[in-house]
């Protein structure tokens, strides 16, 4: 199947609604029906301030980064970008086009997952 790896990244601390901003994407992506999703706190990075931000240091804490990575279909990735725009959230994010399945698929996995070759 053809689509993308999605990564979208947000600062530890953001929040929407109250929320965890990377928490509020997890679900956005659960409930668009995508196949799943995953968040990773950085240890370390900067952004476009230049300023370096290490997780190991107290008085940093929240300021890092965190990695929410989806694995997506044009379609999905275009609705969850509408729900990010209609939530009026900024975020930074790299779409890289991907090739993806499942060997040996079990009757659970669609049949257009199962892999090519």
């Amino acid at each position: 199947m053809q689509g993308s790896f999605l990564r979208l990244y947000v600062r530890e601390g953001d929040k929407l609604h109250g929320r965890l901003l990377w928490e509020w994407l997890l679900d956005q992506g659960c409930r668009l029906g995508v196949r799943g999703g995953s968040a990773f706190r950085s240890i370390g990075g900067f952004g476009r301030s230049h300023a370096v931000h290490e997780g190991s240091f107290f008085e940093l804490a929240g300021t890092t980064s965190i990695e929410v990575e989806f694995v997506v279909t044009e379609e999905e990735a275009q609705r969850l970008f509408a729900l990010i725009r209609q939530a009026q959230v900024r975020v930074f994010y790299v779409s890289i086009p991907a090739r993806f399945g499942v060997i040996n698929p079990d009757a659970k996995d669609p049949p257009e997952l199962s892999a090519e070759e």
